[in-house]
């Protein structure tokens, strides 16, 4: 079951016994945590009726206790157990999951990892909880959820803005929605967030980032994308070169996708993992570079990469890493 799916059952006070909250991003697990925690129940009724464990600190045997009271005053008790992957005997929680406690919604965090499917605690979840995995979402799905999810608060987002978020953060969900409530708090209603405004609230700097170096390397242009390596240097957390290469590389393995591909730029961009309105930019690198210039970009972003973690390099500063490596490319 989704998250999103959970929330709609809690909200219409749907509930199972059990949830195991599990996987190695946090995003999904604190929002229906933070949910559980603050909307369950009402502020009169939480005051008696809602216990927080944490797993670093918490024994099993108070959270079994505790899940095996009955709710004062009300019709049901929330147990919420945070960090359960910190906490030690955590398999003697299965006495309780194996016969939970009807009046109790008991729902654990276990952020990080998920449990080995074989064990007899993965074998009794499966039986008599729900369990959601909240797994990490891949590099080219995140535009389209920061996208998806500024939308679902009422806000329009340009792609733009949208690649430059993704490529300044990543895949770190948490990170992007706090900044998308950042944006939210400073863009006005019915405003569709532009680059300048990320350059303005997040600090992302709209002409020096990755993606317009990407795209001055894509168009050959040497010189701004020496300027922006310039900046890079002077502004070292402005973009690493640990983002830069991964970066550059996506772009130019998509580009290589190109040369094998058919059919209209609808079904190229979803064939490529792109949003549409960027297909016009692979296509002007896959036609200036041709064939062999994009093997070779490919081979030399190996190369790089390997001496940006020290293999074969004796300590090469970035930034000169960077361009001794756009001046082979563009040769």
């Amino acid at each position: 079951m989704s998250a999103t799916k959970i929330l709609s059952e809690w909200k219409k006070q749907q509930f199972k016994p059990v949830y195991w909250l599990e996987g190695e991003e946090a995003y999904y697990i604190d929002l229906l945590i933070n949910y559980a925690e603050h909307h369950l129940l009402s502020e009169a009724d939480a005051g008696f009726n809602l216990t927080l464990f944490y797993g670093k600190d918490a024994s099993w045997a108070d959270v079994v206790n505790a899940c095996r009271r009955y709710p004062m005053f009300a019709e049901r008790q929330v147990v919420i157990l945070k960090e359960a992957q910190q906490m030690r005997d955590l398999d003697k929680l299965e006495s309780y999951i194996a016969q939970p406690q009807p009046t109790t919604v008991f729902i654990v965090a276990h952020k990080e990892k998920k449990l080995d499917g074989r064990s007899s605690m993965a074998k009794l979840l499966k039986k008599n909880a729900e369990v959601f995995l909240s797994e990490k979402l891949y590099d080219n799905k995140v535009p389209a959820w920061i996208q998806e999810l500024a939308e679902e608060k009422g806000y329009q987002i340009n792609q733009k803005a949208v690649q430059l978020l993704a490529d300044h953060i990543g895949n770190d969900l948490s990170r992007i929605a706090n900044e998308l409530e950042k944006l939210m708090v400073n863009v006005p209603d019915k405003t569709t967030i532009t680059e300048a405004h990320i350059e303005t609230y997040v600090g992302i700097s709209k002409e020096y980032n990755v993606f317009e170096l990407q795209a001055a390397i894509g168009r050959k242009d040497l010189p701004k994308a020496i300027q922006i390596i310039q900046y890079f240097e002077s502004n070292p957390k402005a973009a690493p070169i640990q983002l830069v290469l991964p970066s550059l590389y996506g772009f130019f393995s998509k580009t290589y996708m190109l040369f094998g591909l058919q059919g209209d730029d609808k079904s190229l961009a979803a064939q490529m993992g792109i949003h549409p309105f960027f297909l016009k930019d692979y296509r002007q690198a896959a036609s200036i570079y041709g064939f062999p210039g994009i093997e070779t970009a490919i081979l030399l972003l190996q190369s790089y990469n390997l001496r940006a973690v020290g293999v074969n390099d004796a300590g090469t500063p970035d930034a000169a890493l960077l361009k001794e490596m756009l001046c082979k490319l563009m040769a």
